[in-house]
């Protein structure tokens, strides 16, 4: 299909570049909702990794992240793309050749980098207080390069490995939940727990500000969803519909939990069920129809808060802001969800088990397996090298000090209660 034959649309460009501006807001969101939740000695931490990887990501992404993640890459198309759109060359004002779409390729690529930003800063949950900051950035330089792009490659790519075995991701439940949340988990081990763990409190320092990170994911979560259409259309219009509806549902759905295990909900529990309501519902938001989003939004509550009061305590591990429950698990769910509730009426491309088509939800499995194996053995592999490189966990003075201080000289706050 050649620009000729698929011209600009108005309409759409307008949508894909308030959905770009919507999704690279998460980031910043994420920020305040991770930032809220750590202690005050570590908020300016948590905002500086996320506005650095900000930066380092969306130069890495044009330099050759894109080009690795959407090109075509000979031989090793099935997994990863090559450097033909290094640097943008041949990305231009003109609709993608390859990927049929009315709005233009570089609006594509910014598009599409948004998801490569947030990715990495999902992880940041997982490893909160205790990362050595050089280490910090030169690892999420690697995991982009070596992670994400290549299971986005396989997902969303033209000739990309998943896409052809036929695994459905509307938005990102494998290539950014499970990714980022299975990353989570294996740094989470390899860090070890924060000092004070098992016999001190580690409370949330500031809970409007985790109230204001959800309230601005949630927003900007339909450029997310909605967004993935990449098209100002009914399907856009759908996923939107989709992703408000699964998140209001596991919102409710949490609060109940709450409500009937320990009496009281809690604003903490609503947010966090909002958030994995949205995690869950990303995969699914262009393929199931009002139902299956909302089972799906139920249902992703009691199946994460059950991994945060018992899967967590019982394992052991440090994950701080559970990262890895909400995301991995959520986004699991999502997956395959997916392959039980997709509906051909809501979109052609997509038909669960509950519509005739069971092998999809093997396919789903499938795709979730892959990830996770890739992705947990990988992020190893680069913490070790980037840990005898220049050290990954910072010194235990440092660490009690805060990372604030200790990391990059700052304080968030100059007057004490």
């Amino acid at each position: 299909m050649d620009a000729a034959a698929n011209p600009i649309n108005a309409g759409d460009t307008a949508w894909v570049l308030a959905s770009t501006a919507l999704v690279l807001l998460m980031t910043p969101a994420l920020a305040f909702f991770y930032g809220g939740m750590v202690r005050r000695k570590n908020v300016l931490g948590i905002l500086m990794q996320c506005f650095i990887i900000m930066a380092v990501v969306t130069v890495q992404w044009v330099l050759f992240g894109y080009s690795l993640a959407f090109g075509e890459g000979g031989g090793l198309n099935a997994f990863i793309g090559g450097l033909g759109w290094a640097g943008l060359n041949g990305v231009g004002q003109t609709p993608s050749t390859s990927y049929g779409t009315t709005i233009p390729h570089v609006l594509f690529m910014a598009f599409q980098g948004t998801f490569a930003v947030i990715t990495p800063a999902l992880i940041i949950g997982a490893i909160a207080e205790r990362m050595k900051f050089a280490g910090f950035v030169i690892f999420m330089l690697l995991w982009a390069t070596l992670v994400y792009d290549p299971i986005c490659h396989m997902v969303w790519a033209i000739g990309g490995y998943f896409a052809a075995m036929g695994a459905l991701d509307f938005a990102g439940g494998t290539v950014v939940h499970i990714n980022a949340g299975v990353a989570g988990l294996v740094l989470a081990l390899l860090l070890g727990k924060r000092i004070g763990y098992d016999n001190k409190p580690m409370a949330i320092h500031n809970m409007p500000f985790v109230v204001l990170g959800a309230g601005l994911l949630w927003f900007g979560w339909f450029g997310f969803n909605a967004g993935s259409a990449l098209a100002a259309n009914g399907l856009a219009a759908h996923a939107f519909m989709t992703t408000n509806l699964a998140a209001a549902a596991a919102a409710l759905s949490w609060a109940l939990i709450e409500w009937k295990t320990s009496g009281k909900p809690t604003m903490f529990g609503v947010a966090t069920g909002v958030v994995a309501g949205l995690v869950a519902i990303t995969p699914a938001a262009g393929f199931v129809d009002a139902m299956g989003a909302l089972i799906i939004g139920l249902a992703v509550s009691p199946i994460c808060f059950f991994a945060v009061s018992f899967l967590k305590p019982k394992l052991g591990y440090d994950d701080a802001l559970d990262a890895l429950v909400v995301h991995a698990i959520g986004g699991i769910w999502g997956a395959l969800a997916t392959g039980i509730f997709a509906n051909p009426a809501v979109n052609s491309l997509g038909t669960g088990l509950l519509h005739g088509n069971p092998k999809q939800l093997w396919i789903q499995f499938l795709a979730v397996i892959s990830t996770i194996l890739y992705a947990a053995v990988v992020t190893a592999i680069l913490y070790k090298l980037v840990d005898m490189i220049v050290g990954m966990r910072v010194s235990a003075d440092d660490e009690v000090i805060g990372l604030d201080l200790s990391q990059h000289h700052e304080r968030a706050y100059t007057i004490f209660e």
